[in-house]
C-alpha cells in the first residue's frame, strides 16, 4: 500500500501520549510469565511484535488475558512452562526470539523458534555462542540464522564470564534470562552502554543483580515474584515527534509520560547537543523505570559527531536522527552503528538511499553515515523496506519536504506503533 504525504507542514502544537515502551512490554510478559504469582501490566504496547511474545507464552500454558486496557498474567514459575504443541512463530520480532531463547535453554522440553522472511535473515550466532558456553543445547540454520532449535541440556546450565562483543541489550538479556536456570553465577562485561530494562525488571521482580560500571553480576537461585507494572511511553516512538517539532516552524508540543531510562535518552542528549530546545518536566520513577514529560519547541540544529560511546543509547533512533541531520547546519558524522545493518532492514543503507531521493547529501560508511545539511528536501517516491523505523522516519522527512511524497509499505509501522499516523496527522 502507498501513503501520500504533502510536505511543508505548518506547525506542530498540542499534547500527545505515545504508546508503551516496546522493550519493557516484551520483558513484562516474559518475566511475568516465569514469575510466581499474578502480574498486572498497564500501558502495554499491543503491537505485532509484542503480540508475538504474548502468543508464545500462551502456547506454553501461561494464562494471559486482556481486560479494561490491562494485561493479567498468571505466572507459572521458572519451571512451569509447558512444551508448545508446534513451533513458536516470532514474526518480525528479534526481541521475542533472542530473549525467549535464553529462557528456553533452561527448560526440560524441546522447542523451535521461527520467524518471517526478514527475521530469518538476521544473525543469531550472537546469542547461540554464549548460550552454548552456558551448556545450552541450541542451534540455528548454519549455526547463524533462524529457525532456532532448542533441546534440553545434557548437562546443567552453568554461569559464564562473558564480554559482549557489541553493545546489544538483546544478547545481554538472553544471557541474564538463561542465568535464572544455572548453577553458579554469571558476569557480563559491556564496554559500551546498552539498554538495561532487563536488569531493572529482574531486580523489580526480586532477582539479585548488580551493575557496577559495566560489570553485571547475577547469582543463581533467584525466585521471581509477580508484580504490578506500569509501562511508560516509548521514547523511540516519541523520537519522531521530537524531531518534527524541532524542525517545523512555530512548533510547541508536550509528550506526556515518556520513559527516561538513562540508557535510552541518547536521542535527547544528541538533539540538545545539536541545539534543540527540549525540556524535561514532572520526572518520577515507577517499577524501577524513570519517566516524565518532554516539551519541544522549534530549534535551529547544527551538525555534530555521534560516535560509538553513545550509539547503544539511541540505536533505534539513528534513522530519525539522520533526518534531523539533513536540516542541520554543517556536517553530522555517525560512527559505530554497524548494528543497524542487522535490523529489519540494513538501516544505514536504506535510510541513506531513500533520503538521497529527496536531495539529501549522505555518504554511507561501513559503520555509519556522513550527512551534510541541506536547506530543504523535496518530495519523492519512497520505500520503507517493510521496516517500521524507516517508514516513520521517512514520514517525518516527507512532512518537512517541499512537495508531495509517496511512501510504499507504510503499514509496517504496526510492528511498533499502530496508531502512528493518527497521532501524526492530529498534530
Amino acid at each position: 500500500m502507498v501513503l501520500i504525504i504533502k510536505g511543508n507542514s505548518k506547525k506542530f502544537v498540542g499534547e500527545i501520549r505515545v504508546p508503551g515502551d516496546k522493550s519493557i512490554s516484551h520483558r513484562s510478559i516474559m518475566i511475568g510469565s516465569i514469575a510466581n504469582g499474578h502480574s498486572t501490566i498497564e500501558g502495554i504496547l499491543m503491537s505485532e511484535d509484542v503480540i508475538r511474545t504474548i502468543e508464545a507464552f500462551k502456547s506454553m500454558g501461561v494464562n494471559i488475558r486482556k481486560d479494561d486496557e490491562k494485561i493479567y498474567v498468571e505466572g507459572v514459575g521458572l519451571k512451569g512452562l509447558k512444551k508448545p504443541i508446534s513451533e513458536i512463530y516470532c514474526g518480525n520480532s528479534g526481541t521475542t526470539m533472542r530473549l525467549l531463547a535464553g529462557i528456553l535453554v533452561g527448560q526440560d522440553f524441546s522447542s523451535t523458534l521461527t520467524g518471517d522472511e526478514s527475521l530469518s535473515k538476521r544473525p543469531m550466532y550472537r546469542i547461540i555462542n554464549p548460550l552454548k558456553q552456558m551448556n545450552g543445547n541450541i542451534k540455528g540454520r548454519k549455526d547463524k540464522f533462524p529457525p532456532l532449535m532448542i533441546e534440553p541440556s545434557m548437562n546443567r546450565l552453568k554461569g559464564i564470564d562473558y564480554r559482549l562483543p557489541m553493545a546489544s541489550a538483546q544478547v545481554k538479556s538472553a544471557i541474564l534470562l538463561a542465568t535464572l536456570y544455572v548453577k553458579g553465577s554469571t558476569r557480563i562485561r559491556e564496554d559500551k552502554i546498552s539498554r538495561d530494562h532487563t536488569e531493572r525488571m529482574l531486580n523489580y521482580f526480586g532477582c539479585k543483580i548488580v551493575n557496577n560500571n559495566g560489570l553485571i553480576y547475577m547469582d543463581s537461585n533467584n525466585i521471581l515474584t509477580g508484580k504490578d507494572i506500569t509501562i511508560p511511553g516509548d521514547i523511540s516512538s516519541a523520537a519522531y515527534f521530537i524531531v518534527a517539532a524541532t524542525l517545523i516552524k512555530n512548533s510547541n508540543i508536550i509528550i506526556r509520560g515518556v520513559g527516561l531510562n538513562p540508557t535510552r535518552v541518547g536521542i535527547i542528549n544528541v538533539l540538545k547537543k545539536m541545539g534543540a530546545n527540549i525540556r524535561i518536566l514532572n520526572e518520577d520513577i515507577v517499577n524501577n523505570e524513570p519517566f516524565g514529560d518532554i516539551q519541544i519547541t522549534e530549534s535551529k540544529l547544527r551538525g555534530i559527531l555521534i560516535d560509538e560511546d553513545v550509539i547503544g543509547t539511541l540505536i533505534d533512533e539513528i534513522p530519525i536522527i539522520t533526518v534531523a541531520a539533513c536540516f542541520a547546519e554543517g556536517r553530522t558524522v555517525i560512527k559505530g552503528a554497524e548494528e543497524l545493518k542487522y535490523k529489519e532492514s540494513n538501516r544505514l543503507m536504506t535510510i541513506s538511499r531513500e533520503l538521497k531521493k529527496m536531495g539529501a547529501k549522505i555518504q554511507l560508511l561501513s559503520d555509519g553515515l556522513i550527512i551534510d545539511g541541506v536547506k530543504e528536501l523535496k518530495g519523492a517516491s519512497l520505500d520503507s523496506y517493510n521496516d517500521h523505523r524507516i517508514a516513520m522516519a521517512l514520514s517525518i522527512a516527507a512532512l518537512l519536504a517541499q512537495g508531495e511524497s509517496k511512501i510504499n509499505n507504510y503499514e509496517c509501522v504496526n510492528i511498533s506503533y499502530p496508531d502512528f499516523y493518527n497521532t501524526l496527522f492530529n498534530l
